[in-house]
């Protein structure tokens, strides 16, 4: 079999399969363990897997620029924004992680729910402006510009300060081996860092961030409260991560 067509099947046996095994896989295309790693190794640096230990997971898609990711699943991430949003109480103090999934949270907040929200995102924040009852705390420091937060230790030291009844988990990847994931290591250590300052921690979804990973870990599923997915995600799939621990809603 030639290097492309391995790769091609790769590829084909991780939509398929969810993950790949490098020692099963080469035995059963009768060539070396070597030679499917070196596949892997490619295929992870032109970002079509994520490689983990003995062997790949999916590459998560949502590793694009914001305004890229603005554009995908819209109307998906308005349900799971609007069933999110229906997890606040009244009078708790919330940290929104940035991402296009959370600004659908913010945008479907309850016009009478008197909260406050704390976000180091400032498009959550800018949204967040028009709502009448909301108090609204901005953290600010180092905007990265990938994700639209701001970042570094002037965030760290501010988001130390905080104690919030919830946080609305932003990630790129989330899967029962490698937990919730992102593509850099500093937003990694800030979402750590809020869900170390929160009661509880809740990721909000979409399809096609289950079952994918990303470089960089952030929470373990045990760390996780509660996952906010797609109804139409299947149960079976489900069973996988409800079985460490998160409560599953589906919007």
């Amino acid at each position: 079999m030639l290097t492309l067509e391995r790769k091609t099947l790769i590829q084909n046996v991780l939509r398929r399969d969810g993950r790949i095994v490098a020692k099963s896989f080469a035995e059963e295309l009768g060539v070396s363990e070597d030679t499917i790693r070196r596949d892997l190794r490619e295929l992870a640096k032109d970002g079509l897997l994520q490689r983990v230990h003995g062997g790949a997971l999916p590459s998560s898609p949502a590793i694009a620029d914001y305004h890229v990711r603005e554009q995908m699943a819209s109307s998906a991430k308005e349900k799971l924004g609007r069933a999110a949003a229906g997890l606040i109480k009244p009078g708790q103090i919330v940290f929104l992680d940035g991402g296009t999934t959370n600004l659908q949270l913010a945008r479907n907040l309850p016009p009478k729910l008197e909260s406050t929200i704390i976000t180091h995102s400032p498009s959550i924040a800018v949204e967040l402006a028009q709502h009448p009852s909301v108090e609204v705390e901005l953290i600010g420091g180092r905007l990265f510009k990938h994700s639209i937060v701001s970042m570094g230790a002037a965030s760290a030291e501010a988001i130390s300060g905080i104690r919030a009844d919830l946080f609305f988990l932003g990630a790129t990847g989330i899967h029962p081996e490698t937990g919730a994931t992102t593509g850099n290591r500093e937003e990694a250590a800030i979402k750590r860092l809020i869900a170390r300052q929160s009661a509880e921690t809740i990721l909000v979804a979409t399809q096609d961030k289950i079952g994918a990973a990303s470089p960089y870990l952030i929470l373990s599923l045990e760390e996780i409260a509660t996952i906010v997915v797609d109804a139409d995600v299947p149960d079976k799939l489900l069973e996988q991560y409800s079985a460490t621990g998160p409560a599953i809603l589906k919007a």
